[in-house]
């Protein structure tokens, strides 16, 4: 069957991408569709809970929480579509040529990956974003230059593999130049297993970077974030707890969408785990 024909018939797909394109259409119009500007403070409404008015309720600052998370979905889709997109450039490159060159350059490409990976991403992310500054390119850089690592691996073994086949042989035995071979003989093989860790990667960009606003790391107020509206509502949680959990509910399920999202493209892409 059509690979195509067997996502669509999917449904953790098909629920995954209906959740995942709604958040990015939320995203993309923002302040355009919004009950209520972001930063708007009624102290005669602070906590207020879900009601009339009010979809999601009030946080500590008498804001509208539907708003807030509406907007929050913004910063994390920049910051994970921009972070993975450096990821997956980068790690491709670096995969790919050392898989495919062999020697000293795989050699030293590899271990400096390893190297990074010995460490939690969590932690480095902690530890640079606190150098440079909390701001979004630094959080964007940072979380892509981070997840080089584990995309060089994937290209870096799938080229070892691509590298072997005959017609890849052929095509360096009638002399064709390297990045010929590469784009048209290599890379087509990466694409899969590169597509399937992409929204895995997607998912992890979302947890670091509601991780980092939660410690205050991420963009400054007033800058809408998921992570952010999580911390300053936290304490106010015995009191009313819907502030806390609707920003948490947002990460959870957009996670989700796409480690569900991910699991799909594998089970469909990868014809070893394809089932009749």
């Amino acid at each position: 069957m059509n690979p195509a024909l067997r996502l669509v018939r999917d449904g953790r797909f098909v629920l995954a991408g209906l959740y995942l394109a709604v958040i990015c259409l939320v995203a993309s119009l923002g302040s355009l569709i919004v009950p209520y500007p972001a930063d708007l403070v009624n102290s005669a409404h602070q906590l207020r809970p879900p009601g009339a008015g009010h979809l999601l309720g009030t946080d500590e600052f008498g804001r509208d929480i539907l708003t807030r998370v509406m907007l929050g979905a913004r910063l994390t889709i920049l910051v994970s579509l921009s972070s993975v997109a450096i990821a997956v450039a980068g790690g491709t490159m670096l995969g790919v040529t050392a898989g495919y060159l062999g020697g000293i350059a795989e050699l030293v490409a590899m271990r400096l990956v390893d190297a990074i990976l010995s460490f939690h991403p969590f932690l480095l992310a902690i530890f640079v974003v606190t150098f440079l500054g909390p701001r979004v390119e630094n959080l964007i850089i940072t979380i892509g230059i981070l997840y080089i690592p584990q995309y060089a691996r994937i290209t870096h073994v799938v080229t070892l593999a691509a590298k072997q086949q005959e017609y890849v042989q052929a095509a360096q035995a009638i002399g064709a130049r390297t990045a010929r071979i590469l784009t048209r003989a290599i890379l087509p093989n990466v694409l899969a297993p590169l597509t399937v860790q992409l929204s895995l990667g997607l998912g992890s960009a979302v947890l670091i970077e509601s991780g980092l606003s939660f410690l205050g790391l991420g963009p400054p107020p007033p800058t809408p974030s998921w992570g952010r509206s999580i911390e300053q509502s936290a304490r106010f949680m015995s009191v009313n707890p819907h502030a806390v959990i609707w920003p948490s509910v947002a990460v959870s399920l957009t996670i989700l969408a796409l480690n569900l999202l991910g699991d799909a493209l594998r089970d469909n892409l990868d014809p070893r785990l394809r089932t009749l």
